[in-house]
């Protein structure tokens, strides 16, 4: 098959999904086109099958802002009008699906595309949701000719949202097992000689919580000798630091900023701490898992399909900081039940969302939807 996706190229769980799946399916032997605003995240080094096409930005006086998703729909056409594609893969409705139906009307009928969409949060939750882009989100969802969730929450939150006439299918995230083998070679350099590394992984948006970690930290402090190391960039570093200083904690917290081989930072850390508002999956709860780190999370959201409470971490919830920090001291200062935690979440990972099993599952929804369009053709 000829692949096309559409994805936000900067770190985050879209993102990593839909290049990871990109990789898998090249791998497989389809031919993957990316069209996105830049190269992905996690598409580094050279990948036979696999193309990138980077979206040109506009800057002209008469728009306030530039129309980047007409671009991106431009681009999309562009190369569809070379190469005949089986299917398109929208990571997002709002703007990727849109702007692909777009392009889709613009092709002549013999080299239009199978569209699938694939529902990743936020999209849904806070774009979608907004009275100014509701009717284009549903509108995008029931042109698709097949949409995905990446939760079973997030495709019944979509259903009570839009009330669509097509089901939402779930497929869930997954994790490559050869890169995050839950291994690191010699002591961590990330700390100091007999110190706890507590981790929080994400892209610092509000909902992520990222001053919930620092004050869950502090409480850690006073009972456990630890190192709080922060992964990401976004929005709220600025007040995660700014709390930090408040607590006079500062000095016990690093910043590392975005960091591509996240696998070689994670078996570093005694404890993964994730005190989303709601997760619509929860990618880094899984790498932490995979890793056999204990995750200490929020019972909200996609995440509790991913993590076990009490058995691969504990969910807590959102804003609970006594409980995390409780949950917390509890595992740092008792190492077997941490390691025990761990192990527990490193088998659900492989037994539940491990890589070729998913991919089974679009690769099938391709074939499907390829072969239903060119049938009705």
């Amino acid at each position: 098959m000829r692949i096309g996706i559409t994805c936000h190229p900067t770190a985050g769980g879209s993102g990593v999904l839909a290049t990871e799946l990109g990789i898998a399916m090249a791998e497989r032997g389809h031919e993957v086109h990316f069209v996105t605003e830049d190269i992905p995240f996690r598409l580094t080094g050279y990948h036979p099958n696999i193309f990138t096409h980077c979206v040109d930005s506009v800057s002209y006086p008469l728009f306030r802002t530039a129309p980047s998703s007409l671009a991106l729909s431009a681009k999309i056409c562009e190369v569809a009008e070379e190469r005949l594609f089986d299917v398109w893969h929208a990571h997002y409705a709002i703007p990727h699906a849109a702007a692909a139906l777009f392009a889709r009307t613009m092709l002549p009928k013999e080299r239009q595309f199978s569209l699938v969409t694939t529902l990743h949060g936020t999209d849904i939750t806070l774009i979608g949701s907004d009275p100014s882009f509701f009717r284009v989100t549903k509108y995008a969802m029931e042109e698709s000719c097949a949409v995905t969730a990446v939760s079973q929450w997030l495709a019944q939150e979509t259903q009570n949202a839009f009330s669509l006439t097509k089901d939402v299918r779930v497929i869930h995230n997954f994790f490559d097992e050869r890169r995050f083998s839950g291994e690191h070679q010699g002591p961590c350099s990330l700390t100091n000689t007999g110190e706890k590394i507590v981790m929080h992984i994400s892209n610092f948006r509000p909902v992520k919580r990222v001053t919930d970690v620092v004050r869950v930290f502090k409480k850690i402090l006073e009972v456990v000798n630890a190192r709080l190391i922060m992964v990401g960039e976004g929005p709220e570093r600025m007040a995660a630091v700014g709390v930090a200083r408040q607590l006079g904690i500062a000095d016990r917290i690093q910043y590392l900023g975005v960091y591509g081989q996240i696998e070689a930072l994670i078996p570093c850390a005694d404890l993964v701490i994730h005190p989303s508002e709601h997760e619509s999956f929860g990618l880094v709860p899984l790498e932490a898992m995979a890793c056999s780190v204990p995750v200490i999370g929020t019972a909200s959201g996609g995440i509790t399909e991913v993590v076990e409470d009490g058995v691969s971490g504990y969910l807590c919830e959102v804003g609970n900081i006594d409980h995390m920090a409780t949950h917390a001291i509890d595992l740092l200062t008792h190492p077997e039940k941490a390691k025990e935690m761990g192990r527990k979440g490193r088998e659900r990972a492989y037994a539940h969302f491990g890589r070729d099993a998913i991919i089974d599952q679009y690769e099938a929804l391709y074939e499907e939807v390829r072969a239903k369009h060119w049938k009705d053709a």
